[in-house]
């Protein structure tokens, strides 16, 4: 069977999540990498419902994650990030508080498929518009030393 479009939109609106993560990396002109993903994670029972998931974007892929023990299913590929994921929510927009979280996602998988990333000034508004989405998730660096980074850099 075969999951239906709105479907799919109010699955993600519970289960899913647009996020953008950062990690230090000395080899890089930036010395930050930028990683946006959308994942959708459900416990073990809901693992066939995750694979009709993975067979409707027909992309990415599905991860066990020992943090959290759940699978996922996951799209980090900013191409199809941009050719597939991002056009099925604009066509089948989202409503709730994940909404806003979407619109940052869209703008920032713009700028970095753009490889503006590369460039300090939009990278400081990629984190910038990063730390406005998902505010009760966890990350790893805090802001201030993501742009402490950038300044140096500057400098």
């Amino acid at each position: 069977m075969i999951l239906e479009p709105l479907y799919v939109t109010g699955l993600v609106e519970g289960e899913g999540c647009f996020c953008v993560s950062f990690s230090l990396r000395e080899r890089l002109k930036m010395k930050i990498e930028t990683r946006p993903s959308f994942f959708v994670s459900l416990n073990q029972a809901d693992l066939p419902l995750l694979k009709k998931l993975h067979a409707f974007f027909n992309c990415g892929a599905i991860r066990y994650s020992n943090t959290d023990r759940t699978y996922k299913y996951e799209v980090r590929s900013v191409s199809e990030l941009m050719r597939i994921i991002i056009p099925h929510f604009k066509k089948y927009s989202l409503h709730g508080k994940k909404l806003n979280d979407f619109k940052l996602f869209e703008e920032i998988c713009k700028t970095i498929h753009a490889n503006l990333h590369m460039n300090a000034k939009h990278l400081v508004e990629i984190i910038e518009k990063a730390y406005l989405m998902n505010p009760s998730g966890k990350r790893k660096y805090e802001k201030r030393d993501l742009l402490k980074v950038i300044d140096e850099i500057m400098v």
